[in-house]
């Protein structure tokens, strides 16, 4: 055989191979993600039966005419003494729950209410699958349920600490109604976010929603965003990495969990644009191991808040709360003194 022809026959079976294995590799990734169950791994326990006793829980109204029951954190104050200043409203960050703040709470608590809910679907509140009107998992949603939990607890002013997440939420709290907000207290704000934002189509492809259920499974039952979270791991106990995993004896939890994160992959975060209008009082702290969010980004947002001062915490990552409790605390106790 001539080497010429002998060649052509050898590129035309290496095209022949390359494309059996481009086209296999494209039905595992249409087909794949399809194997994933979507049978709820969850517990079979209503939030009340999983209640710790520290638990409390509220009904708010939710989307539609479907209310949602909220669990709760709450220390507080006498005021027997006088008026109280407003309360201050702890926000925890993406995947943690209320008792992320249960180092901090009680001393907090010495001249005012102290109060920290679980944002749904995280912790012990609300999971809902199936909703009229707003997606409960919406920026929107997660605004009106603070509005509302403060309206069922008769607070018409309060000082919202927020972690992470949680501090955007804070921060969206502070544009959407500047007069509820006396004060911020942002914590690792997370803001300068760098993830994909996928059109709405994509994101109802069942692949990409079993992806995500896959995706919620492994941050819902493992410890590995918690261990990120620390500077130094060590420093978590066996109660808070018990704490973590709160919700999973709860019934539908990782589907609930799912609906999040689906709705997030088309949702971008945006409260950057608005840095500049927010004038309440702010205080941002700020871990400086932080391996989440980077603290130069901290650092940015301060800088761009018209009425914000940093602190950085040495040692600390990404919940100070847990892993620098009393460094927090002064930050919050210092602000009450400017």
């Amino acid at each position: 055989m001539h080497p010429y022809t002998a060649s052509k026959i050898i590129v035309k079976w290496l095209v022949i191979l390359l494309g059996s294995l481009l086209g296999l590799g494209v039905l595992v990734a249409l087909l794949g993600p399809l194997l994933i169950s979507t049978q709820s791994i969850s517990g079979s326990y209503s939030a009340q039966e999983a209640a710790l006793a520290q638990s409390r829980f509220i009904t708010i109204p939710g989307t539609g005419n479907t209310d949602l029951l909220i669990h709760y954190l709450q220390h507080e104050h006498d005021t027997a003494d006088g008026e109280p200043p407003p309360p201050l409203m702890l926000l925890h960050g993406f995947t943690f729950n209320s008792f992320t703040w249960n180092r901090v709470m009680e001393v907090l608590s010495a001249d005012r209410s102290v109060l920290a809910y679980d944002q749904v679907p995280y912790g012990l509140s609300a999971k809902p699958l199936e909703w009229q009107g707003e997606n409960p998992y919406s920026k929107e949603a997660a605004l009106a349920h603070l509005w509302a939990f403060l309206d069922a607890k008769g607070i018409e002013q309060a000082v919202l600490v927020g972690n992470s997440s949680g501090a955007t939420l804070a921060m969206e709290a502070a544009l959407s109604a500047p007069e509820r907000v006396s004060e911020l207290v942002l914590i690792n704000p997370w803001v300068y976010v760098h993830r994909p934002t996928l059109p709405d189509w994509i994101t109802r492809l069942p692949q990409i929603r079993r992806i995500s259920l896959w995706l919620a499974r492994q941050l819902g039952t493992t410890d590995w965003l918690l261990v990120l979270s620390y500077h130094d791991p060590e420093r978590i106990d066996a109660e808070h990495r018990a704490l973590s995993t709160l919700h999973t004896p709860v019934r539908n939890w990782d589907l609930a969990w799912r609906e999040l994160l689906v709705h997030s992959l088309s949702s971008p975060v945006t409260v950057s644009a608005q840095l500049d209008q927010i004038s309440q009082p702010t205080r941002v702290i700020i871990g400086a191991e932080d391996r989440v969010v980077r603290p130069e980004d901290s650092l940015r947002v301060a800088a761009e808040l018209p009425n914000a001062r940093a602190v950085v915490l040495p040692a600390c990552g990404h919940v100070p709360q847990e892993e620098c409790p009393q460094a927090v605390i002064e930050v919050i106790l210092m602000q009450d003194q400017d």
